[in-house]
């Protein structure tokens, strides 16, 4: 297969059953579960397989299984098929996957920041009163002047996502969402969706999450990327150890800069990507961005072996790979 970029979701992905076919069929993504239970001290493999919808859904659990799972394709990918990456993002939680794609991070210390991570913006959530809202057909120019207004009138309120043109996620307290989203509704917003999570995420009410894992953050090691790696807070190919170690501590409270980030990966002239991982949020971003980028997701066993046989497949004028 040609070179492609690898793209990975984040929290608001998982699913309950995620991750356990390809764990049964896959000795390398067994592999991935087993020394994450290790490293943590409990199996989150038994959470998706067995637990509870809202034992999956909390931070703490939520975002250490869907590291997990997104590491665990990546290795039966690099296991089983050949397929350079051009590049690799994530998606806020995702970005700690692409730096173990690209060889920034190790797998053991990722995942020890990630389980902290969850901790830590559960602790947040615990403490404030915040929610999420995606804002859907009104272009991001209008929203951020609705949300300008809103904070000059002071409510607590900002952009937490800029996904694509048709889709711009709001973050703060719930009766200054609550409000604002009226406002955006009356703006000429199609809709407006106030989201199922715990908190404001990329909020400045996240900032004891902020920190709380600053230190950490600190000590963790990073190395410059093998492959060119995206930053959620600028958009933009990211190459020094610590302006990645300083992206990835402002990203807890400020906006991710997705449609920018794949907008970038189509000006290099990439032209497909795997979203690795559970669901397929990021693929139906991009259809809102470009119906000329494809992006394939991969995160089931079936979906690993339609893979394996369409690189398989000999295409015409090209041998099999």
């Amino acid at each position: 297969m040609d070179s492609v970029a690898f793209l990975f979701p984040g929290q608001g992905a998982q699913v309950l059953g995620m991750a356990v076919d390809l764990v049964d069929a896959y000795p390398e993504a067994r592999a991935v579960f087993e020394a994450g239970k290790k490293v943590l001290g409990r199996d989150i493999l038994e959470v998706c397989r067995a637990g509870s919808e809202a034992e999956l859904n909390s931070t703490r659990i939520s975002q250490p299984a869907i590291f997990l799972h997104s590491v665990a394709v990546l290795r039966v990918l690099d296991e089983t098929m050949e397929i350079p990456a051009l590049a690799a993002a994530g998606l806020s939680l995702g970005e700690y996957s692409a730096l173990v794609c690209v060889r920034s991070v190790e797998f053991a210390e990722a995942l020890q920041i990630v389980a902290l991570r969850g901790e830590y913006m559960q602790e947040a959530c615990d403490s404030s009163s915040g929610t999420m809202a995606s804002v859907i057909g009104l272009k991001v120019a209008r929203v951020e002047e609705v949300v300008a207004r809103a904070r000059a009138d002071g409510l607590n309120i900002g952009i937490a996502n800029y996904n694509s043109p048709d889709q711009t996620v709001i973050s703060g307290e719930v009766g200054a969402v609550d409000v604002t989203v009226k406002r955006l509704e009356e703006a000429g917003a199609r809709r407006a969706i106030r989201l199922k999570v715990a908190g404001a995420y990329h909020s400045p009410l996240m900032a004891s999450a902020t920190q709380k894992l600053r230190p950490h953050l600190e000590k963790l090691a990073i190395r410059a990327p093998k492959v060119p790696f995206y930053s959620n807070v600028t958009g933009a190919e990211t190459t020094s150890p610590e302006q990645i170690r300083k992206n990835l501590l402002l990203q807890i409270e400020n906006p991710v800069r997705w449609e920018q980030t794949l907008r970038l990966l189509l000006a290099r002239g990439i032209g497909r990507a795997l979203e690795l991982g559970p669901g397929r949020v990021l693929a139906g971003l991009m259809r809102s961005v470009s119906r000329e980028f494809h992006v394939v997701p991969v995160g089931t066993c079936e979906q690993v072996n339609s893979l394996s046989r369409k690189i398989c497949e000999p295409q015409e004028g090209k041998s099999a790979v």
